[in-house]
């Protein structure tokens, strides 16, 4: 039997976006191509199982058909991180190991997932997620960026052995003499977080009942509160994401992501 989860959290009430894990994109619904990212993980990483983790009928009908198992949770669950806990503790045996894979995040790559896997499994922290390197060309698009959406984009400062010592949607760290910097090497400081979190199982139940800390609502950044109350994040280095959206919120994002899978070709083909 799996000992480890990855949980699929998938919402049909978006504000932005309603019913958007049914909504297709180049062919595909959104979901349809989460679980095939899940499933991916699943396989490389093995001893894991996949669920969809919904409190809407249509989407749990979709990942059905689609033939992943389904763990039905309450509507009033706001935030992936509580209805991945929920789907958890609704399993015969609690997983060890519990990935948030938000149900809106179609262009993460299987690898990605199956390294968050294999940190919490062969280290001791309580989360792990993936972060990478902006060379000065993406720094500059993300300033650029944050002069219209300032809190979209969050990076990472991280200590000498990967873990995470803070996370904020203002970019950090401040650099002094970023001329002598740029003139050293292609690479800047800055470190940018990929949403994307694996969890010890027992972690994620202490998070899912502790209230949110100051700095956390904030930033508006639900990792603080590990990090406020002392628990350690690992971070993950990996690839910067050829797909540059990170999620999909909007139908703008939807014709981005169509545009770009016309462009760089299906990350994940049928």
């Amino acid at each position: 039997m799996p000992t480890d989860l990855i949980v699929i959290p998938a919402r049909f009430g978006s504000t932005r976006l309603p019913g958007k894990p049914l909504l297709s994109i180049a062919g595909r619904t959104l979901l349809e191509r989460v679980v095939a990212v899940g499933r991916g993980a699943a396989r490389l990483a093995g001893g894991c199982a996949v669920v969809v983790a919904t409190d809407d009928p249509r989407i749990a009908a979709h990942a059905r058909d689609l033939g992943v198992d389904v763990a039905e949770t309450a509507a009033e669950i706001d935030s992936g991180s509580a209805r991945a806990c929920a789907a958890a503790l609704q399993r015969p045996r609690p997983p060890a190991l519990v990935i948030n894979l938000q149900g809106d995040a179609p262009f993460i790559a299987p690898t990605v997932v199956a390294d968050l896997i294999a940190t919490l499994r062969g280290g001791t922290a309580d989360v792990a997620t993936p972060v990478y390197r902006l060379d000065w060309q993406r720094l500059d698009r993300l300033r650029e960026h944050k002069q219209s959406v300032p809190f979209s984009g969050t990076t990472c400062v991280r200590d000498g052995q990967g873990r995470a010592l803070w996370f904020s949607k203002t970019i950090l760290p401040a650099m002094r003499d970023e001329a002598a910097l740029r003139a050293a090497g292609p690479t800047s400081p800055v470190w940018q977080h990929l949403g994307l979190y694996g969890y010890r199982m027992a972690a994620l139940e202490w998070f899912a009942s502790a209230p949110p800390t100051p700095c956390e609502r904030l930033e508006g950044l639900e990792q603080l509160r590990f990090l406020e109350n002392g628990r350690t994040i690992a971070t993950v280095e990996v690839e910067a994401p050829e797909h540059a959206l990170s999620g999909i919120d909007t139908p703008a994002d939807i014709a981005l992501a169509e545009a770009a899978i016309a462009r760089l070709g299906d990350p994940f083909p049928a």
